[in-house]
């Protein structure tokens, strides 16, 4: 059976508590219990110790169970430090790594502010006020691997989340939960829009797109094809990261790494057919990630080429697989985007 584990402001609670109680009592606290507001936790503490007359720091690492997820084993360093009481008795800070939004806020939103409160606010004294900063080491390097960017998030990652349980669901349970929704909502919207991740999804919401024509893919854009030309669906709009959606040009429907990923493949070959030369297809073939080809590709003036042509390679391969599979004509649109969230090729006039 899959672990469950917990989310990054669960860590960041119990580190602040446990520097919070260190600070206070001097006492050393190995396991730290985290009220999640509707269940508690129990989050192992690495290290903690005093650094100044009013100041300590506590250090834990994240475990979100059997997830996929790229913070398993994260440190994160909480530093507390205990002032005169100010305006606030709970001030919360980004350290390091703790991303920012485009304001300057700290990255930390409802859900964790709540934790924070509710684990913490109970052991200030009246008279003081307690300033937080998360601290996350590895997280300016996480978050360029994320799209965080995309979501106005910068410099780190964010505490985010509606649950501190990271509860892990098998492949199948996830597909069954994307084809119900798909059926629930193909009833009133014969037009879907596809979303590729949840940075398909920031995307939509961008474009103004109503979420009653939204269905969330994951990686089995395929299989979610074929139930929307089952359910009779008129159209698709595929909506996603260039360097996930592009794997349908080259006729993989399972956009998971773990299965297939020629990426950088395809995109060369798509530089051939366009007519570029083979310096090109080596630099792109030499490229860390698709974002990097595609930035290469600016630099050559062959993008808008280049990508233009693999939309339409999309969207031939896909409307394709739907009839081989479904026996049914399903019309489809593509638009692919950058790691930012900026739009490079929009295909979509059809829908």
């Amino acid at each position: 059976m899959a672990r469950p584990g917990y989310t990054l402001p669960v860590f960041a609670v119990a580190a602040a508590k446990a520097a919070l109680i260190h600070l206070q009592n001097t006492t050393y606290v190995s396991d730290i219990t985290v009220d999640l507001l509707d269940t508690q936790a129990e989050i192992s503490i690495q290290q903690v110790a005093v650094l100044e007359a009013n100041t300590a720091l506590a250090i834990t690492v994240s475990d979100p169970g059997d997830n996929l997820d790229l913070t398993r084993n994260t440190p994160i360093w909480v530093l507390v430090k205990l002032l005169p009481r100010q305006a606030q008795a709970l001030v919360l800070e980004a350290g390091e790594g703790l991303g920012k939004t485009v304001t300057g806020e700290a990255a930390i939103y409802s859900f964790a502010r709540r934790l924070f409160e509710a684990n913490l606010l109970s052991l200030i004294p009246q008279d003081k006020t307690v300033i937080v900063r998360i601290i996350f080491p590895e997280g300016r390097l996480l978050a360029q691997r994320t799209s965080n960017e995309a979501f106005g998030i910068l410099e780190g990652l964010a505490l985010l989340g509606t649950s501190g349980i990271s509860k892990p669901l098998s492949a199948a349970e996830h597909l069954e939960e994307f084809r119900g929704n798909l059926q629930d909502k193909v009833k009133d919207n014969p037009d879907l829009v596809f979303c590729i991740g949840s940075n398909g999804f920031s995307v939509a919401q961008r474009l103004s797109i109503p979420e009653k024509a939204i269905i969330q893919t994951g990686n089995w854009i395929g299989a979610l094809l074929v139930e929307a030309g089952l359910y009779q669906a008129n159209s698709v709009l595929l909506l996603g990261y260039q360097g996930k959606l592009i794997k349908l040009a080259g006729g993989i429907f399972n956009t998971s790494s773990h299965l297939a990923d020629a990426k950088l493949e395809i995109i060369a070959a798509a530089v051939v057919e366009v007519g570029g030369d083979i310096e090109a297809v080596k630099a792109v073939l030499g490229a860390k990630t698709a974002d990097a080809a595609h930035k290469i590709l600016i630099e050559r003036g062959l993008a808008d080429n280049v990508f233009g042509y693999l939309a339409q390679k999309i969207k031939q391969k896909a409307e394709s697989y739907v009839k081989k599979y479904a026996d049914t004509s399903l019309k489809v649109g593509v638009i692919l985007f950058d790691r930012k969230g900026e739009i490079i090729t929009n295909y979509a006039a059809i829908i």
